[in-house]
């Protein structure tokens, strides 16, 4: 099963998320390419059998271009806070505007805080609409993983996102597709 994992990370959460997913399809024997979305072309669409998408929730959903900027103006503030090499171009709201279809099955997943969705959003629908609308079947309702405040993963977050990984494995050979 050929499998793309296209994140987008401004903290280094999701791409340490993304890398914990891509190890649980790996423990269930599939071929996995994790990429930046700022490197997710068209031709590994065309050749995936699913491709799954993350990236952090901001102001209750995906990033947006201030939302993004505001995360590396936060980096000023606070020195401990380290930000992904690919944190600085643009996000998944962008590469869905870019984007044609997605022809592969698909799962969607976020980073927030662990407090309730009402209060947080959660990017993961935003993502699963959108990978709907581009023609994917969605293989797993969208998940979240947490980080704490000081924007680091919750304890067992990426054990969690790796077992998730090996669900979506499951799903792709157990259940068909959902639009």
């Amino acid at each position: 099963m050929n499998t793309v994992v296209i994140y987008e990370s401004m903290y280094g959460n999701t791409h340490l998320i993304a890398e914990a997913i891509a190890g649980g399809l790996r423990d269930a024997n599939a071929d996995v390419t994790v990429v930046p979305v700022s490197d997710a072309r068209e031709e590994m669409l065309d050749a995936a059998d699913l491709v799954v998408v993350g990236g952090p929730t901001h102001a209750h959903g995906m990033s947006r271009a201030g939302t993004r900027d505001a995360a590396v103006k936060a980096r000023d503030r606070d020195p401990d806070l380290v930000l992904d090499p690919d944190a600085e171009g643009e996000g998944l709201r962008e590469w869905f505007a870019s984007v044609g279809r997605v022809p592969a099955r698909a799962a969607a997943f976020d980073t927030r805080f662990d407090m309730p969705a009402a209060l947080t959003g959660r990017a993961s629908r935003g993502i699963a609409r959108r990978l709907r609308a581009h023609g994917s079947g969605m293989i797993a309702d969208p998940e979240s993983f947490f980080v704490t405040r000081q924007n680091h993963l919750e304890p067992e977050e990426a054990t969690r996102a790796r077992d998730w990984g090996k669900h979506l494995a499951a799903a792709m050979t157990d259940v068909p597709a959902t639009g």
